[in-house]
């Protein structure tokens, strides 16, 4: 099953890739290396906190360099030139009972070379590099994108050059496809079950601007930049070597868990999405990668169109794995009963999670996730706007005003509730749905909304509660919240039924606001 859907989506892919983009080859991973908590640039010498996808060179390891790479005997990857080792977090499903189940990943890692711009050098020797924050619950800029063309001041910093360079693609190959990095965090459960038939294409774009001297810096990151489109455009200053441009995508099979109860989360706690990230180790052969630069220049994307490659079969490519280290054996990364391997906190945010410590093992107890309560997905909205939450706990961080750039806001001066207080205690949030200006306000299993006449009012299971408010605009790219307040009263049946319905009728999906029919990328 997993193979006819790759098939047609390659298919797809092929057929209407060069109508956006010039020169690129898509390099197949059919393979997997191996699923473990290991990252040798994160941390190396050591396990990692959380869970990775890895393809590449099969002597990947917590002691991996580029030396080492290049002296593997197999690479779960198409050209066998290329040691080089690509990762990523796994993705799972959390099962109510607290069991996290890996999800099947469709057709290995797609790794995209794409020759943007002038003078494009290849990675050099001893190259390395991350993308993405493992630690980031939020999205701090206009959801959804505004037109490129429109990008200027913060839009372009580097902060949010690297917040818009992860993407959720939501894939049914009967339907006109989503436009790549379009979407940047994980859709609700329900619309996954709902739309998305084919699973999801995590994406991530790596920085192609270098400083031309740093093979790698403190923070894995300093070293690059993104160019002002992330994809495309223009080099900020002191990073003017374009390098070949790196792009992965790895297709889950979200589908595979229609009408189970849970969600889906991250290896690294991350139910929101915005915490998804990738490692780059590069292992190629002296020489090669420049010459491929410089002479495959081939519109249709087919690695096979690069005669410098040696190609191997992708039966060859899924015979190639690492040895497990001796302090992973007791790891379960495919069903773990005790929640996410290496006992992983699943943090809903939007405050940034907390560093994870390492455990050798995965522990036996397991929590229930502190945040958004589990039962949430049944109110939350696919492209809703996290930009802007209050926490009980943490108080306001600011919200984007129209520039993208932060603006201050005032922490509400009571949040109140006559419910019993759970423990965990309780996350409060509002949030801002950007496309109908609606506030969204969240408490375990209430919602609370503005009505058509810009009354709000709530739902819950059992009890109906009135909400006064002295809230002014909420608007595509800017929030302010002055005051919330709340309380409780008792509801009839049939007014609960009504708001619920009415509620229901609000939470609903609006349509993307771009789309393209390809597999491929929007350029």
């Amino acid at each position: 099953m997993y193979y006819t859907q790759y098939q047609a989506a390659l298919a797809a892919c092929i057929a209407i890739f060069p109508l956006f983009t010039s020169a690129f080859w898509r390099l197949p991973c059919r393979g997997r290396t191996g699923l473990a908590r290991l990252d040798p640039i994160i941390d190396p010498g050591q396990l990692s906190s959380h869970v990775h996808s890895i393809h590449g060179g099969g002597n990947f390891g917590m002691d991996s360099d580029m030396q080492i790479l290049r002296e593997s005997n197999c690479t779960s990857c198409g050209v066998l030139q290329d040691m080089s080792a690509y990762w990523t977090p796994a993705l799972y499903f959390m099962h109510t009972n607290g069991t996290a189940q890996v999800v099947p990943e469709v057709g290995g890692m797609l790794a995209y070379y794409f020759l943007y711009g002038e003078n494009i050098q290849a990675f050099p020797s001893n190259f390395r590099m991350v993308a993405g924050d493992p630690f980031q619950r939020n999205f701090t800029w206009p959801i959804p994108d505004p037109p490129k063309s429109t990008w200027s001041g913060a839009q372009v910093s580097q902060e949010a050059l690297r917040q818009k360079a992860i993407g959720f693609n939501c894939l049914n190959y009967n339907e006109d496809p989503e436009g790549s990095l379009m979407r940047h965090y994980m859709p609700s459960k329900e619309y996954l079950d709902e739309n998305c038939v084919d699973g999801i294409r995590l994406e991530l774009m790596f920085p192609s601007c270098w400083n031309g001297e740093d093979v790698d810096s403190p923070d894995h990151k300093s070293h690059v930049a993104y160019p002002d489109l992330v994809m495309t455009g223009t080099c900020p200053e002191g990073y003017e070597t374009q390098l070949v441009s790196l792009f992965y995508e790895t297709i889950w099979d979200t589908y595979s868990f229609k009408d189970v109860d849970g969600y889906f989360a991250l290896a690294n706690g991350d139910p929101t999405g915005f915490g998804y990230h990738g490692d780059f180790m590069f292992g190629w052969e002296d020489g090669v990668l420049q010459q491929a630069v410089d002479t495959c220049t081939s519109d249709t994307g087919i690695v096979d169109d690069c005669e410098i490659f040696n190609i191997q079969e992708e039966d060859d490519q899924r015979q190639c794995f690492f040895e497990q280290h001796s302090l992973l054996e007791d790891d379960d990364t495919q069903v773990n009963a005790a929640g996410l391997p290496g006992g992983v906190p699943i943090e809903w945010g939007p405050a940034y999670a907390s560093p994870m410590s390492i455990s050798s093992s995965s522990p036996k107890p397991v929590s229930t996730p502190t945040g958004f309560p589990i039962d949430l997905p049944h109110f939350s909205i696919p492209h809703i706007s996290f930009d802007f939450s209050i926490q009980a706990s943490v108080g306001a961080p600011d919200a984007p005003d129209a520039t993208g750039q932060p603006a201050s806001t005032t922490t509400p001066a009571a949040i109140s509730t006559s419910a019993p207080s759970p423990t965990p205690t309780p996350t409060t949030s509002i949030k801002i749905d950007p496309i109908t200006e609606e506030i969204i306000y969240l408490e375990q299993d209430v919602v609370v909304m503005i009505d058509d006449d810009g009354t709000p009012y709530s739902t819950s299971r059992g009890t109906m509660r009135t909400v006064s408010t002295a809230i002014t605009t909420a608007t595509e790219t800017s929030t302010v919240v002055s005051y919330v307040e709340r309380d409780t009263i008792p509801s009839e049946p049939e007014d609960q039924d009504r708001i619920l319905h009415h509620a229901r009728r609000h939470v609903h999906h609006h349509g993307h606001l771009h789309q393209r029919r390809s597999y491929g990328k929007t350029f």
